[in-house]
């Protein structure tokens, strides 16, 4: 029996001195201490002895950033997968996220009609489905070894539930995927067996940005 594990890591903290909902949005970097959140996660894994033997990243910048040292620690190229982009979001360029208050203006209603869908952008089964079939084709690929897949908060967090056998429509406030953590998901054969969540840059979340949630 093989044992594959795939880690999905969440990019550090962005630059965003606006605090805006950049989504999809290009050219938003990581900011100093998100660039050392992703440098701690390389260390972590590199001094751990772990086995990784490939990491690969959503197109987005900050994703991409994250991802580099983590494949430099393992001498790996950096590889780039579509399906592990941002979630769509028709908020994208606004500061709902920082002041969540403009939401009473009415202009904003017809996006709010289905919070279980969610009706305000892309479809929790659509990322959980995307974000799977990038998760098995990494199992495949690496199988017996250990892969690096850097996301975004909310694609990382509905795989999860997926995983899981929990439901996708959630509240937003529990999200268990903080700014660089690791949702490792271990596989025997093609089988999912656990699911183990950690938080390798944990001591440099005090006074982080989490606003943009991504």
């Amino acid at each position: 029996m093989a044992t594959t594990t795939v880690h999905l890591l969440r990019h550090g903290e962005v630059h965003n001195p606006d605090g805006v909902l950049y989504g999809r949005l290009p050219g938003y970097r990581l900011s100093e201490r998100g660039q050392q959140m992703a440098h701690r996660v390389a260390a972590h894994l590199s001094d751990a002895g772990r086995d990784v033997v490939a990491v690969v990243a959503s197109p987005l910048q900050r994703a991409q950033e994250t991802a580099t040292p983590v494949a430099a620690a393992f001498d790996v190229e950096l590889a780039t997968d579509d399906r592990l982009i941002e979630a769509g979001n028709r908020f994208e360029g606004t500061t709902i996220g920082k002041n969540p208050g403009q939401l009473v203006n009415p202009k904003y209603w017809p996006l709010l009609w289905n919070p279980l869908r969610p009706s305000w952008g892309e479809a929790y089964t659509e990322q959980a489905a995307r974000m799977r079939a990038a998760v098995e084709d990494a199992r495949r690929a690496f199988t017996g070894h250990e892969v690096v897949l850097v996301s975004h908060q909310l694609p990382v967090w509905v795989t999860r539930l997926s995983y899981t056998g929990h439901r996708l429509a959630h509240d937003p406030r529990r999200r268990e995927c903080s700014l660089a953590s690791l949702t490792s998901l271990t596989f025997d054969d093609e089988t999912f067996v656990a699911m183990h969540y950690s938080e390798p840059a944990g001591d440099l979340l005090a006074g982080a940005d989490p606003v943009a949630g991504a």
